[in-house]
């Protein structure tokens, strides 16, 4: 017995140094030995391989209709009034001030009908769909079986993800949060001055980048030179907690967030230690003023990290952008927009927390592919003159989703777990009413009491 523990022990010595010695060093100086390329690149082989092996079967059984890359059904993109006149093809004129007619109804009836079947926010909540099977889950065209050596290359990958690639991403995992505890506590006996500033930040960047290795991350950061400033507000779509792994590779940043307990709080109060981030109680997060003066306070440092901050509020499949709140921008400074965007191909980055908690959605994570995403740093933008919080929010959203392909939806991403607000029902009935009664009277019975 004593000797079987033994051939362990040495063995996991083997094992640590050389994850150690390959990966750890090597991610902590930010060089690469190739190694992830290589892996990519058979990887990639590998899934075009697939694609022609189910190509070819699909060829030979029978096929199912395939799924719009757009939704499952066709919707008309007219205004409310564009569609309502060509019901009214009896009565085209005088649309603005006529009678209601009985086919008003089939309008409203096919709109919610279409919602019913698939709206434009609920879809924003489930994972992106794939064209083809990338050998990690099936898709709503349910691939079936195809071949012998399909099914033996996805039997070997099973073995590759859950026995050589879990184990080795845990593992990386457990070195560098354990990095980040032990570094940011001894960081945070020192006085301050330029040299622990430093040490903060080459701890937290090398921990950052000991996790993304963890995940086999391949990430391609453009515009390098609209990188966040110190003073700044940095904002970005938000698909994933891993967002931060992501971005906090290639700088450093100060969080904001609510105190939370168990290993998440000992990693907040060791952190905040060496670095000023932003925590909240969970009392103070309900008040606004409270919230807005700590982050004005921030930025009004020029020598802080800039602050990092989701304004969507919630994780959405990384399809589109929806709704930015209005907080982040009422505080002033300058803001930094960056886009993300992941290749769904290698791995499903998207958290959904209302199917997963976060051990699955790890555990999801260290059993993909890989992380394979792009990075743009846009340039800097502050508020125009005449413009309010929720113009220059939404400026803003339409820049990050033009640049990482993304739909730029008006939605707000609190209706995953909250109930349409009143507001946007009574806003289609004025449109409604404005149509038949006319928008001078319809404006003159809304008007302030």
């Amino acid at each position: 017995m004593e000797g079987a523990w033994e051939i362990a022990f040495v063995l996991f010595q083997v094992w640590l140094s050389i994850v150690v010695g390959l990966i750890v060093l090597p991610a902590m100086f930010g060089v690469s030995l190739g190694f992830t390329d290589i892996y990519i690149k058979v990887l990639v082989k590998t899934l075009e391989w697939a694609t022609l092996r189910i190509q070819r079967g699909q060829k030979e059984q029978p096929t199912l209709p395939s799924q719009s890359a757009n939704g499952i059904i066709e919707k008309d993109d007219g205004s409310m009034e564009e569609e309502i006149g060509e019901l009214r093809r009896s009565h085209p004129k005088n649309l603005a001030g006529g009678d209601f007619t009985m086919c008003d109804a089939f309008y409203f009836c096919k709109k919610g009908i279409e919602n019913i079947v698939e709206d434009q926010v609920t879809q924003r909540f489930t994972s992106e769909e794939l064209a083809s099977w990338n050998l990690l889950t099936r898709t709503n065209n349910n691939f079936r079986y195809i071949s012998v050596r399909l099914t033996i290359i996805w039997g070997l990958g099973v073995f590759i993800r859950y026995c050589i690639l879990l184990p080795l991403r845990i593992t990386l995992a457990v070195i560098g949060l354990s990095w980040l505890v032990i570094g940011t506590t001894l960081v945070g006996l020192l006085p301050s001055c330029n040299a622990k500033n430093w040490l903060s930040d080459l701890v937290h960047i090398t921990c950052y980048r000991i996790c993304a290795r963890g995940l086999s991350a391949t990430i391609r950061y453009h515009n390098k030179e609209n990188r966040p400033k110190k003073g700044g507000i940095c904002v970005a779509n938000h698909t994933s907690p891993i967002d931060i792994v992501i971005l906090a590779n290639d700088g450093c940043y100060a969080m904001v967030g609510q105190v939370h307990g168990g290993l998440m709080g000992v990693i907040q109060r060791s952190i905040v230690r060496s670095c000023p981030h932003v925590w909240f109680e969970r009392s103070e997060m309900k008040d606004r003023h409270a919230v807005a003066k700590r982050l004005k306070d921030h930025i009004a440092d020029k020598t802080k990290l800039p602050i990092l901050i989701f304004p969507e509020g919630t994780c959405i499949n990384n399809t589109s952008v929806m709704m930015f709140k209005k907080g982040s921008f009422e505080i002033g400074g300058t803001i930094y927009p960056v886009a993300i965007k992941y290749d769904p191909q290698f791995g499903d980055a998207f958290w959904n927390s209302a199917k997963y908690n976060m051990v699955s959605y790890l555990l999801r994570m260290m059993t993909s592919w890989a992380i394979v995403c792009n990075v743009w740093y846009l340039p800097p933008m502050t508020r125009q003159d005449g413009e309010d919080a929720v113009q220059f929010a939404n400026r803003v959203k339409s820049a990050i989703a033009h640049q990482g392909g993304l739909v730029d939806l008006s939605w707000d991403g609190g209706l995953k777990r909250e109930k349409v607000k009143e507001s946007f029902k009574e806003e289609q009935q004025k449109m409604y009413s404005s149509m038949i009664v006319g928008s001078d009277f319809h404006e003159a019975s809304v008007g302030p009491a």
